[in-house]
Order: C-alpha cells, then sequence, then structure tokens
C-alpha cells in the first residue's frame, strides 16, 4: 500500500532513540524527507546515519532541546531552510521519573511539563499555522498509554500525558477545517531503552507488567513506527482527534 507520503516533510522530535527514531525510521521508508533532533549530538549523528543507510531518505539532523521553545523555533526555522516547509510534526520527548507523588518536587513538575507539554505547545505554534495554510498536515504526539489507564508509580507522567491529550483533542478541532489532522498515540509497554531504565533487571516488575498485557509480550518500536506512518498517510484522512493506544491491549477502557 502507497502511503502518500512520498516527498513529504516529517518533523520529529527526540528522535535519536526509541519511539521517536521507529517514528523517523518509518516514515523516512514511506520516502518522506526527515528532520530529526535530540539533545545528544553524538547519538543524534547516529540516528541520523542510520536513517540514511537503512531508508536512502534525505535527513536533516540537529542538536535540539526540546524543553527550550527558543531551540524549537530556532529548529522548525532551520527545517524551512532546508525543505521548505513541514508537513508532518511528530511531537515527542522523554518521560519524567518514575515515582510516587509523595517523592516528588515542586521543580521535577516543572521539569515534566517543559518537557512533554510545553514542548508540544512551542512546536504546535511553530508548524501548524503553515499546514493549515496549506491545507495538509499531520501533527502527532506521542504521549502513553498513561493517558487512558494511569500507571502506578508514574504520576508525573499521568498528569503532564494527560494534558497533552487534551491539546491535541483540541488541535484537532481547530485544525480541522484545514485538512490538518491532529492525533495523540498512547504507547504501551515497548521494548525500548526507556523501559529498560523503569524495569532495570527486575524480573518481578517484567513479569507483572507482562501479565497485564493480553498479547502477553512487550511491544516493539517498529510497531509502534508502523502505526505512525499510518496516522500521516493519505489512508488516515478521515482520522483526527483520536489518542490511540498502541499497547497489545493493556487499556481495560471502551475508550
Amino acid at each position: 500500500m502507497d502511503f502518500g507520503l512520498k516527498g513529504k516533510v516529517a518533523l520529529v522530535a527526540a528522535a535519536s532513540k526509541g519511539l521517536g527514531l521507529a517514528s523517523a525510521l518509518a516514515l523516512a521508508a514511506e520516502g518522506a524527507r526527515v528532520a530529526i533532533c535530540a539533545r545528544d549530538e553524538e547519538t543524534l549523528a547516529q540516528a541520523a546515519h542510520r536513517i540514511r543507510a537503512e531508508t536512502g531518505a534525505e535527513v536533516f539532523a540537529e542538536p535540539v532541546d526540546v524543553r527550550s521553545a527558543e531551540h524549537l523555533r530556532a529548529f522548525v526555522s532551520a527545517v524551512h531552510a532546508q525543505f521548505g516547509h513541514i508537513d508532518i510534526c511528530i511531537a515527542n520527548a522523554g518521560g519524567p521519573p518514575s515515582k510516587p507523588f509523595r517523592e516528588t518536587t515542586a521543580e521535577e513538575w516543572h521539569a515534566a511539563v517543559e518537557a512533554n507539554l510545553m514542548s508540544t505547545v512551542a512546536l504546535a505554534r511553530e508548524v501548524l499555522p503553515g499546514m493549515c495554510e496549506r491545507l495538509w498536515g499531520r501533527f502527532l504526539s506521542i504521549t502513553s498509554a498513561a493517558v487512558k489507564q494511569p500507571m502506578e508509580g508514574l504520576v508525573l507522567s499521568n498528569a503532564v500525558r494527560a494534558a497533552v491529550a487534551g491539546l491535541t483533542k483540541t488541535l484537532a478541532n481547530e485544525c480541522g477545517p484545514y485538512n490538518v489532522l491532529v492525533n495523540n498515540l498512547c504507547p504501551g509497554f515497548t521494548a525500548t531503552a526507556r523501559l529498560q531504565s523503569l524495569a532495570g533487571d527486575n524480573s518481578e516488575v517484567r513479569g507483572r507488567w507482562l501479565s497485564q498485557i493480553p498479547l502477553g509480550r512487550f511491544g516493539t518500536p517498529e510497531e509502534f513506527g508502523a502505526t505512525v506512518a499510518f496516522l500521516c498517510s493519505e489512508q488516515a484522512g478521515y482520522i483526527t482527534g483520536v489518542s490511540l493506544a498502541v499497547d497489545g491491549g493493556l487499556v481495560r477502557g471502551l475508550l
């Protein structure tokens, strides 16, 4: 199936590893030109090399701290200079630390809001006007299944990711008349470095997580990337305002 993404320009934030890299790889494999950013210059360069080697796509990479609206503004400007415009934007950032509410600090709450909510706000402010003007666009936020079913020990993620879901739903309503689709992807337990950092070597924790997943396994980054590519495709042109769980059945709710 041709997703109609050949030649499209896709900006993917926090794309040096994990779900961000998987998203960039999937879009590049469909023929998109990709612009990626992340804080660590070395891992970012490795990611750009991998995308080029595996897909042959044109890749623009620049170190960026997504917590800074100024950095994101400059990055979007650089992408425009490189590619002319932006068709697709994947808002993404590393998750906040795992801990119960009583152990969180005010500084950690502010940091989580800056990284996970305000980075999405900043990207939306920079890219959506151009998409609306061209009457075509895809804006996806990557959050967590915690948006639909709060997870034990992840109070920072549970709260802040839910705010992102509210933002994307609102943006979908505002941008719909301009053929700009805004959706939210809610990954469950996926085999990434983030999952490893949360579980460590604790086999009991891993077993407890697996017992909650009807499919009985962790998801793969490639499966997540394929979902991103589909939601950005022409075939997904009637899907907007959705928070889609990519979680192997983890979320037990109906919506």
